[in-house]
C-alpha cells in the first residue's frame, strides 16, 4: 500500500484529514512517524504559495507523496484580513484564544449584519521532485460576538454558519467535514490521489 504523508503538526487538523482520507488505499503517515520536522517558513503571499511550499519541501525531505494545506479566514469588514496571516495574526507564539480575542476586538464596533467572513483552504499534493497540484475550497459565514462551542480549532468557535445556526466549533467532526473549506478542498484532491494509486497498481 503506498504511503501518503500528511504534512502538519497540528493534531486537530490531522484528525480531520485522517477522517476525510480514511477510505483511500493509502497508508497515512504523520511527520512524527516519518521522523521529520514539519516547520516550514510560510513566506508565500498566498494560501496557494504556502501550501505548495510545504508540500514540496516535505515531499523532498520524506521522499513520500505529500499532502499539505494552508487555510485562512477572510473577514469582509477587515478587507479580507487576516487571510494568509490567520495563523500569525496575534504574533508568532499566540494561542487560538489570543487570535480570537484580537479579531473580536477589531470587530467590536461592527454590527451583526456586517460581520460576513469566509474560510478558505488550499490543499497541495506533491511527489518528490515535482511541482504541487492545488485544490481549493471555501465556506461562508459570519463572525460571532463571542466564542461558542468546544470542538474544532483555530477560529472555529467564532465562525457562525447561518443555515445550521451553529458555529464550526458546535459541529461534530462528521458534519464539519461535509461542509468545511478543508473538506471541500480535500474531496477535490481525492480524485488525484485515486488516480495516482491506479498508476502505481498498473506499473510493471
Amino acid at each position: 500500500m503506498p504511503k501518503l504523508l500528511l504534512a502538519t503538526g497540528n493534531k486537530a487538523k490531522l484528525r480531520e484529514l485522517e477522517s476525510l482520507l480514511r477510505e483511500l488505499p493509502y497508508q497515512l503517515i504523520t511527520p512524527d512517524e516519518a521522523g521529520i520536522i514539519t516547520e516550514v517558513d510560510e513566506v508565500g503571499h498566498s494560501l496557494e504559495a504556502n501550501a505548495a511550499l510545504k508540500a514540496t519541501t516535505l515531499a523532498a525531505k520524506s521522499q513520500l507523496l505529500t499532502l499539505a494545506d494552508d487555510s485562512g479566514l477572510e473577514v469582509e469588514a477587515l478587507g479580507g484580513k487576516p487571510g494568509v496571516l490567520s495563523a500569525r495574526y496575534a504574533g508568532a507564539n499566540a494561542t487560538d484564544s489570543d487570535r480570537i480575542d484580537r479579531l473580536l476586538t477589531q470587530l467590536k464596533d461592527i454590527p451583526w449584519g456586517k460581520r460576513q467572513a469566509r474560510f478558505r483552504c488550499v490543499i497541495a499534493i506533491a511527489s518528490p521532485g515535482k511541482q504541487a497540484e492545488l485544490f481549493s475550497g471555501d465556506c461562508d459565514g459570519l463572525i460571532t460576538l463571542e466564542p461558542r462551542g468546544e470542538t474544532g480549532f483555530g477560529y472555529d468557535p467564532i465562525f457562525y454558519l447561518p443555515r445550521l445556526e451553529k458555529t464550526m466549533a458546535q459541529l461534530s467532526l462528521e458534519i464539519k467535514n461535509q461542509i468545511s473549506h478543508r473538506g471541500q478542498a480535500t474531496r477535490k484532491a481525492i480524485t488525484l490521489l485515486k488516480s495516482l494509486v491506479k498508476k502505481v497498481q498498473q506499473s510493471p
